[in-house]
């Protein structure tokens, strides 16, 4: 029972100890860690738009197998207008406020 309450205890210390050294020193929590993004925001960007080009090319081929016409970019953003309007119009109970 010792040997437990002794381990709880230093643990505790430990994270008090973490937390009055993150909160008294002038750095950042981002440099006392040395976290670097591993890459630029451009890139993620960059990463968005070719998944949506990939997945607008998927659902297009799929569109062909059934003889669908192929969906392009303002189709698909006057759809998406189309379904964000209808959802507020029902007062959608899951739509972020």
């Amino acid at each position: 029972m010792g040997f437990v309450l002794g381990t709880i205890a230093l643990l505790l210390a430990l994270v008090f100890i973490v937390v009055f050294v993150a909160h008294v020193s002038q750095r950042r929590n981002v440099d006392l860690v040395d976290w670097k993004p591993t890459r630029s925001p451009e890139v993620e960007a960059q990463n968005e738009i070719d998944d949506v080009r990939q997945m607008v090319e998927a659902q297009n081929e799929m569109r062909r197998r059934r003889g669908a016409p192929d969906l392009d970019e303002a189709r698909l953003r006057a759809e998406v207008e189309e379904e964000e309007l209808d959802r507020l119009r029902r007062g959608d109970p899951f739509r972020p406020d």
